[in-house]
């Protein structure tokens, strides 16, 4: 089933998204992630160059294209920055994704087709100071009172709600402790952020390591009307399985992006630098790491392959995603070692963009889901190892 043959249509994605980064963002970047700032600017453009609604059918305002796509996407963009593959992993990634699954045709006019076209950008409202990991611990709940659902809780670690119009949220629907499965009694529903800021919902920002726009929300009394529950209610969990697993491969495609980018960076240094009279690439101390991190991207970019294909195929992908994010983020981290290591400390000066990219890329240890907890996924689901938690 596997080709990991890319189409034309594949290639000129590529390349028009590479040369347009390097174009409107790369001169802008280290302005930007020195004052800590988004520029919402550049949403229009990513808009009219169709990455918004990249993998949602024409009918519903999108290019039509294929997770594959969407992920070569990610990847070139994360080649520039992480800021923006927020947008695309979240945004075109998960938001989309649940509305084209699971939204009435109402919600998908409503809802769907602004999104696709880029007229309203959504966020995603999931993790929870006690439930980051474990999904099935949050306690965030939405209790119906007649033609209203009516929010109470706390989110943490959500991002680019500034800049966002609508949200997708998972809460509780039927208390943890009435249900006979953690997972169960979940249901996801569609916010209007700016009907909800001020209003029942408010928002306090978290200033991170990178330039990454993410916030603690609090929900007190918010009222939604019940007509934004997406599918049926108490189904939620099931529902973000399916975009958790896409999500993944789109994380691992941004991985081997910061992957690429080291690579190619270090490689143009250590032809350039010259110590003892010759080029330091000329030493084997130095060809070696560099070229063992990139046999290791390129094999991280296949499993990426082939788990967006068995995603297009509609067929079961949750250990391929979750594998092909592990070996691109630790693949990412080798080759950001590397860079840094044989940049010397000309690794740490920000103008030559190293330590940039170099704590970008250490988010992917962590998050959206750490090594750790995709380790514990396939002793247990593949290779049959009793559940260690």
């Amino acid at each position: 089933m596997v080709s990991f043959e890319l189409t034309e249509d594949h290639r000129l994605l590529e390349q028009s998204v590479r040369e347009w980064g390097a174009r409107e963002v790369a001169p802008r970047i280290h302005d930007l992630d020195r004052a800590h700032r988004f520029d919402p600017a550049i949403l229009p453009q990513m808009a009219a160059l169709g990455l918004l609604g990249i993998s949602v059918p024409a009918e519903y305002g999108g290019a039509g294209m294929d997770y594959i796509a969407l992920g070569l996407a990610c990847e070139e963009l994360e080649y520039v920055d992480t800021s923006l593959r927020v947008i695309m992993s979240v945004h075109a990634g998960l938001n989309c994704l649940s509305l084209l699954s699971w939204g009435t045709e109402d919600q998908k006019q409503r809802y769907l087709v602004p999104q696709a076209q880029g007229t309203k950008i959504a966020s995603y409202g999931l993790t929870e100071p006690s439930a980051g990991s474990d999904v099935r611990g949050i306690q965030t709940v939405a209790v119906k009172k007649g033609d209203r659902y009516v929010i109470n809780g706390q989110k943490v670690w959500i991002s680019r709600v500034q800049h966002s119009d609508l949200m997708i949220l998972l809460a509780r629907t039927t208390p943890l402790a009435e249900v006979r499965k953690k997972s169960e009694g979940m249901s996801i529903f569609v916010v209007d952020l700016r009907d909800a800021i001020g209003k029942g919902l408010s928002v306090q920002p978290i200033l991170n390591m990178v330039n990454h726009e993410t916030n603690e929300l609090f929900f007190e009394n918010l009222e939604i009307p019940a007509e934004n529950l997406i599918g049926e209610e108490g189904k939620g969990f099931k529902y973000i399985l399916d975009g958790l697993n896409a999500e993944r491969t789109l994380i691992a495609a941004e991985c081997i992006g910061d992957g690429y980018w080291f690579i190619d960076k270090v490689t143009k240094y250590v032809n350039e630098r010259v110590v003892f009279g010759r080029p330091i690439g000329q030493n084997q101390g130095v060809q070696f790491p560099i070229a063992k991190a990139y046999v290791n991207v390129e094999a991280a970019n296949l499993m990426r392959y082939k788990a967006c294909e068995l995603f297009d195929a509609h067929k079961p992908c949750g250990t391929e995603a979750n594998m092909a994010k592990m070996l691109a983020a630790d693949a990412s981290w080798e080759a950001a070692n590397a860079c840094l290591q044989f940049h010397g400390g000309f690794g740490f000066a920000a103008e030559y963009d190293v330590e940039r990219k170099f704590r970008e890329t250490r988010l992917y240890q962590v998050a959206p889901i750490s090594t750790n907890l995709i380790l514990s996924y396939v002793a247990e689901h593949v290779l049959g190892l009793p559940r260690s938690f």
